[in-house]
């Protein structure tokens, strides 16, 4: 699941995660993700947004989905730090600076779903 306020940015990532073979969708809501169920991956642009949404769709998604993989990709890693605190045993947000290329993201989402 992409989630971003840029269609662009939404529809180039689309597109390429597809090509990639993963089943990419995307939104332009923030609570966007709940339309398609459980997504293995969260991939939010969060500048798009305001924080305390975002911060609060985090938190959902990790507390009815401990496994499910979140990246945030931002021009203000610090502005959503408070995204990573972990006590709850779910999966720690990955936070990527922009700017970012697919592949980035692409290699993020495999390293996290895929078993070692």
């Amino acid at each position: 699941m992409i989630v971003s306020g840029n269609a662009e940015t939404l529809d180039g990532l689309q597109a390429y995660l597809r090509q990639a073979g993963l089943d990419a969708r995307g939104t332009r809501q923030v609570d966007g993700s709940r339309a398609v169920g459980s997504p293995s991956a969260v991939v939010f642009f969060p500048d798009d947004f305001p924080r305390d949404s975002v911060l609060r769709e985090v938190r959902r998604l990790r507390r009815e989905d401990p496994s499910v993989v979140v990246l945030l990709v931002t021009s203000e890693p610090r502005r959503f730090a408070e995204a990573l605190s972990t006590d709850d045993g779910s999966a720690t947000p990955i936070i990527v600076p922009k700017p970012v290329w697919g592949w980035l993201i692409l290699d993020a989402i495999r390293g996290h779903l895929e078993p070692l």
